[in-house]
């Protein structure tokens, strides 16, 4: 038997103002498209910007339905539409933002299992990290060097 144990690294910032411009400016416009979010039934609002190599931003917002398993959050309705617009350009980066309605949102919400899935086939296709920023409606930051950090042992294309 073999033993081994998963590490990860992450930064986290106090406040957004922290970070570098860039950065900034990407977690700015993840904000911009929460304000887009259809959340009638969980009143929790996501946004996400992605920053794309070419310097293009494409944004997502999350999408409910009342059928629930119909819905789509932020991340992967971004993501897929990067894949969509920009199919041969690496994905840099992904700022997540999120708000709720019901209450003060202060915790970052981290992408839920799904979107991690979703944005590791990105990380796989282009052979390439993608950064990760999620911050609450205020507050702390949190940033990965890339996706793979926070999902170890990702299914990927090589098993099928």
């Amino acid at each position: 038997m073999i033993e081994k144990q998963f590490t990860a690294s992450y930064q986290i910032y106090d406040h957004l103002e922290e970070m570098n411009q860039e950065d900034i400016k990407l977690m700015k416009q993840a904000a911009e498209a929460r304000n887009n979010a259809y959340a009638p039934y969980s009143k929790f609002m996501v946004g996400a910007a992605i920053l794309m190599a070419n310097g293009k931003v494409v944004i997502g917002s999350n999408q409910e339905n009342a059928a629930y398993p119909s819905g789509l959050c932020a991340e992967r309705n971004a993501i897929y539409q990067a894949g969509a617009l920009y199919p041969n350009e690496k994905i840099e980066a992904i700022a997540i933002t999120v708000k709720s309605q019901k209450k003060k949102v202060i915790v970052p919400a981290a992408p839920c299992g799904a979107c991690r899935q979703a944005i590791a086939e990105y990380e796989f296709k282009q052979e390439h990290p993608i950064k990760i920023m999620f911050m609450a409606e205020i507050g702390k930051v949190i940033k990965v060097n890339a996706l793979l950090d926070i999902l170890p042992l990702a299914f990927d294309g090589s098993s099928l």
